[in-house]
């Protein structure tokens, strides 16, 4: 229930706090006081979207705080709005989102403003009723419902992909194959770029090369003396000597060092001098190999690497192309198979909303009768779509016959403003007892009845009272005369500004506003008789 909200610089009202307790806790007030800014105040703290022009003129921002208790525990949610447009949401101290506000809220309490009833008269709203009866039964079915459309959709989807496709993939089939031999006809290697860039390089400069490795190996060798001979002489000569001096056997180990690689030296140039060759055909033939490689090059990647991963990506392409036939025909039966696990799904869930439809029709005919329609008839119809959607296949409508010998018909047809606000009423007090919400917020419930009605209205919510909290929002005085604790909103000024104010009405506070509700500006002994005698009635 909620016990405590408080309001700080919300449209018009300045700051004020009301605590609200068990029972039927009534808000009046003359037109235009502000008794719907409460009801906007406590919507906003209970998740509703946040709108910078909520905050009052002048101000930086617009708080309400509301404290209740939920499942045994009390819980504080705190909501600011800037005049900027920011706006942030706490719960019991915490910074939360929206949507997890929302969550906590609706199982705290449910508002019923005017609008609802504009809701009403729209038949897509009626599944919603329907399946908000008892959410136990149908929420398993229609989250099943849901995740075979889900599927179904996916399988629909790809295959209708893969039919558009069809003959743009029977051009790139041919495409495909034709870069496949291409790439394949080519043969290629990794690091063969490389070595052909090598071979052509050293084939290209052969002659130089040949004349710089004998001129090295003639000085190595076959010079007088040759640089070998020096190296030779240059070790004997301080071999000889090596023995008086470590250094000079240090220089002496170096110097057979440098005269044993010279000679390997001259044996490895030697070899390169005889092996050396120059073939225009083997130039040509390695200019033309590296020229089809760059020519790939350029058509399908930078490198031979991304070259072959191009290679194997097409083929991929390729194999898919030429299981075109197999892949529809898989695709086609996947569809059938999962379209009939829908339909039967679709089938479980409409079994389920006829039933609860038909419960739920007994229980508001039985509500009506109190709401005094007693010769109303109501049907709640589950008629069925001509496919499946992510909801089923069921359009829910509710038929009603308001008086004896009428037929039954839509809502909107049929209902005037004060049958559309007993028909809510009626629905209001089953659905929050099947989903066990403890507060709920009528703002103005009592739209276009009066007289004997306005008093059967009044006993419903006293009844309903029993087992919620109720914070209503009325101009009757029947209603008002019914309440346990009763409010008046009204305004105030300092010749410069309005100011709202809320505050709890006394025993004898609470006779006097009925009277004003029952004789308007004039309250004479007579009005406040009869608003004693009301009130005695109303709790009786």
């Amino acid at each position: 229930m909620i016990n405590h909200i408080s309001i700080n610089n919300f449209a018009i009202i300045e700051n004020t706090e009301v605590d609200f307790e068990d029972g039927l806790n009534i808000i009046t007030g003359e037109t235009g006081a502000g008794k719907s800014i409460v009801v906007e105040a406590v919507s906003l703290a209970l998740g509703s979207r946040a709108d910078s022009s909520s905050v009052r003129t002048g101000a930086d921002k617009a708080v309400v705080q509301l404290m209740g208790e939920l499942d045994g525990e009390e819980i504080v949610i705190k909501r600011e709005v800037s005049a900027s447009g920011k706006n942030l949401c706490r719960l019991n101290g915490e910074i939360v989102t929206l949507a997890r506000l929302n969550e906590v809220s609706g199982r705290l309490a449910d508002i019923h403003g005017q609008y609802d009833n504009q809701s009403l008269l729209n038949p897509d709203y009626h599944i919603v009723l329907v399946d908000s009866y008892n959410k136990d039964r149908v929420s398993p079915a229609r989250e099943q419902v849901s995740r075979k459309f889900s599927e179904f959709s996916r399988c629909r989807n790809e295959l209708a992909s893969l039919i558009s496709m069809e003959k743009e993939n029977a051009r790139r089939k041919d495409f495909y194959k034709f870069e496949l031999q291409e790439i394949g006809g080519a043969n290629l290697s990794i690091g063969e770029d490389t070595a052909l860039e090598e071979r052509i390089s050293l084939l290209q400069n052969s002659e130089k090369i040949f004349e710089n490795i004998e001129k090295s190996y003639a000085i190595l060798t076959e010079s007088s003396p040759s640089l070998i001979d020096g190296a030779g002489a240059c070790h004997r000569a301080i071999d000889e000597i090596s023995s008086y001096s470590r250094d000079l056997e240090g220089v002496s180990g170096e110097l057979e060092d440098i005269y044993y690689r010279l000679q390997d030296i001259s044996r490895s140039l030697g070899e390169m001098r005889e092996n050396i060759s120059f073939s225009p055909a083997e130039l040509d033939g390695l200019i033309s190999r590296l020229n089809l490689i760059d020519n790939l090059k350029k058509k399908y990647g930078s490198s031979i690497e991304e070259i072959l991963e191009y290679r194997d990506d097409i083929a991929s392409k390729l194999e898919k192309t030429e299981n075109f036939d197999n892949e529809k025909h898989r695709l086609e039966k996947k569809l059938i198979v999962t379209r009939n696990e829908l339909l039967n799904e679709c089938h479980v869930l409409t079994e389920i909303r006829k039933e609860i439809a038909a419960e739920l029709q007994a229980k508001i005919l039985a509500e009506l009768s109190d709401l005094n329609f007693k010769d109303a008839q109501i049907e709640i119809t589950v008629e069925p779509l001509s496919s499946p959607t992510e909801e089923g296949m069921d359009k829910v409508e509710i038929l009603i016959s308001a008086n004896r010998g009428e037929p039954l018909k839509p809502l909107y047809k049929i209902a005037s403003g004060g049958e559309m606000s007993r028909i809510m009423l009626a629905f209001k007090n089953i659905i929050s007892s099947s989903d066990m919400i403890p507060t709920l917020i009528f703002d103005e419930i009592d739209n276009g009845i009066s007289g004997i009605t306005a008093s059967i209205v009044a006993k419903k919510l006293r009844e309903i009272s029993s087992h919620h909290q109720i914070i209503c929002i009325t101009h009757l005085p029947q209603i008002a005369a019914a309440g346990d604790n009763n409010y008046r909103i009204y305004k105030e000024t300092d010749g410069e500004k309005t100011y709202t104010r809320v505050e709890k009405l006394s025993d004898d506070e609470k006779v006097s506003e009925v009277a004003r509700l029952l004789g308007g500006a004039t309250i004479t002994d007579t009005t406040l008789k009869s608003a004693c005698e009301l009130i005695s009635v109303s709790h009786s």
